[in-house]
């Protein structure tokens, strides 16, 4: 059995069939839609909820004696006896510091990474030497080696300098080139018209000038997509961060973390922890809301203008 629709478009009308196919593909859709919706809206409804009243009232899908006190306890508004008197755990969480550390964090290893990688990029697409391709190819296969492996003899090298405790050693890492990062730039480059280039070589212009006058200004839009990409992963980042840092470098996803395990009363902040743990992701959010078109579209980019 198929519906038929019709649509007025320039003054035509357009009959297009709707068939059960269709309507079973959007209700899937609607699913999955509200499936990947609904851990945020838990998140959301916890942070609205009293921490006393949680366990009570498990199976509410509304907030539980709805209240702000949690977001108060995360921003440093509330004190011991309030928080505990709301059912909250009297741990305190430095919100503001660590936030500060995660946006250094993910700024700093962002520029590094997209800049880096751009130049190992354009070396591995233009520049013409021996071996070129192999060596890509080994490097690229650095990828299939899990990152837990590499943990260790990068926490030894960053001891051996010196460098725990500091926000130069949970940079340092990540701030060089990485296997996605110079693929991703590669294919870009690779479809790059060279003419450009030709013409500023032939004004004499150096590698150097080429790559920064000419290339880099070309490929804003996947350097754009990079770096977004790349800041979303830093700022989720977690492991390496909790090998390294201390209480004056911890970043926020390991400040979550200890901020849970802080239970005096016996049971974790929930409300406190999830108020914490959503506004941590707004900075993300609002960045994939104004520039997640952009990622999509530059996905599939071919390179040419």
């Amino acid at each position: 059995m198929t519906t038929t629709t019709t649509i007025v478009t320039q003054g035509r009308r357009i009959r297009r069939r709707v068939t059960w196919g269709a309507v079973f593909g959007w209700i899937c859709l609607g699913i999955a839609i509200a499936i990947s919706i609904l851990p945020f809206y838990w998140v959301l409804r916890t942070s609205l909820s009293m921490n006393s009243a949680l366990a009570a009232n498990s199976s509410s899908l509304l907030p539980v004696e709805f209240n702000l006190g949690a977001f108060a306890r995360v921003f440093g508004l509330q004190s011991t006896e309030e928080a505990l008197a709301q059912g909250g755990s009297g741990a305190e969480i430095n919100f503001w510091q660590y936030l500060l550390n995660s946006t250094i964090f993910a700024t700093l290893t962002t520029a590094g990474a997209v800049f880096f990688s751009s130049m190992a990029a354009y070396a591995f697409a233009r520049l013409r030497w021996k071996h070129r391709d192999l060596v890509f190819g080994l490097f690229l296969a650095t990828v299939l080696v899990p990152p837990i492996f590499t943990a260790l003899p990068n926490f030894l090298l960053i001891k051996n300098l010196g460098l725990l405790g500091t926000m130069f050693g949970m940079i340092l890492p990540y701030i060089f080139m990485t296997p996605f990062a110079i693929f991703f730039m590669r294919q870009f480059f690779l479809n790059m018209s060279r003419e450009v280039e030709e013409a500023a070589m032939i004004d004499g212009a150096s590698q150097w000038r080429i790559f920064m006058q000419v290339v880099l200004p070309n490929a804003a839009a996947p350097l754009a997509t990079l770096a977004l990409l790349t800041f979303m992963g830093q700022w989720n980042e977690y492991f390496w961060p909790l090998l390294v840092s201390d209480e004056s470098t911890r970043v926020l996803t390991v400040g979550l973390g200890t901020f849970k395990s802080q239970s005096p009363q016996g049971a974790p902040d929930w409300s406190g922890l999830m108020a914490a743990t959503l506004v941590s992701a707004v900075p993300v959010l609002i960045l994939f809301a104004v520039f997640g078109k952009r990622i999509v579209n530059s996905i599939g980019f071919s390179g040419l203008k």
